[in-house]
């Protein structure tokens, strides 16, 4: 079978590639730090696990995840899409607005679904002490993912220079960045790149490629690229955005209680009026 070839030659592939990986680490354990490996058999249990598990990921991009996206690009940018009433005529920007769900749609569930986004909002959940959400954290950067690779897919359908929007975009994230919380600038620069890995990048990939290949004028290698740095960037401003809500709204909740224990201390002290009247029936 054809697909038996291609797992056969991913698995020659991937080896080549572990293998050097494999040599760096024990050369340094055994000849740098002269030290044994603690657990081999694991190790390299851990290793065969990695080689087979890069290969069947790999050979699914290949035969799953890249056709989806390219296929589900070309029926959301067809004339029966685009223009049901069968009125035809030239596409306009708001012609796409099922492409548009569709990109941010599928960069809110695959950033969710994001392993490595998983891992980090865990570590940074409990390096806080829970003052970072972890499903908050994942669902802004999910957020943030969903309407960068939307925005992407209108700059494709419009053909503007992508540089004009990655630079605006850069241009918020520095100004955020002054009045952003200092502990949440680090993970949020972070959130943008474990948002394009294993899941994302492949159908984003794979859509931005369909799309520009649909779209009259536009060219695949042009056009096609770029939505990775769209998915890369909006996460940073989304989590930077979410902790300036989250610190603005302790803000407001802390000066609330700081008012109900000042009425309430003011209301348990007797008022200097009561004390004279008390005084005056006393004397009377």
């Amino acid at each position: 079978m054809a697909w038996l070839n291609q797992l056969f030659e991913t698995l020659l592939l991937t080896m080549r590639d572990v293998i050097p990986i494999a040599v760096i680490l024990f050369g340094f354990q055994l000849g740098v730090l002269k030290r044994p490996i603690a657990n081999w058999k694991t190790v390299v249990l851990g290793f065969v696990y990695v080689t087979f598990g890069l290969s069947f990921f790999l050979v699914g991009l290949e035969l799953a995840l890249f056709p989806i996206g390219e296929n589900l690009a070309n029926q959301l940018t067809s004339p029966e899409i685009l223009h049901p009433d069968g009125s035809g005529g030239p596409y306009l920007w708001q012609d796409y607005f099922w492409v548009y769900v569709f990109a941010a749609a599928i960069g809110f569930s695959t950033t969710i679904a994001e392993p490595s986004l998983i891992a980090v909002a865990i570590k940074a959940n409990e390096v806080s002490g829970g003052t970072i959400s972890t499903q908050g954290l994942r669902i802004s950067v999910a957020i943030g993912v969903a309407f960068g690779i939307s925005l992407g897919c209108f700059r494709i359908v419009v053909g503007d220079p992508i540089h004009y929007y990655i630079m605006a975009g850069y241009v918020v994230v520095v100004i955020q960045t002054f009045f952003a919380p200092k502990s949440i600038i680090p993970l949020a620069y972070d959130s943008g790149g474990v948002t394009t890995s294993t899941v994302t990048v492949p159908l984003v990939a794979a859509l931005g490629l369909g799309l520009a290949s649909n779209v009259e004028g536009r060219n695949p290698l042009i056009d096609g690229f770029g939505l990775i740095a769209f998915a890369s960037l909006f996460p940073i401003i989304a989590v930077m955005t979410y902790a300036q809500i989250v610190a603005w709204l302790d803000k407001r909740r802390d000066q609330s209680s700081d008012e109900e224990t000042e009425t309430q201390s003011a209301i348990s002290k007797p008022s200097s009026i009561s004390k004279l009247e008390s005084n005056r029936s006393v004397k009377e």
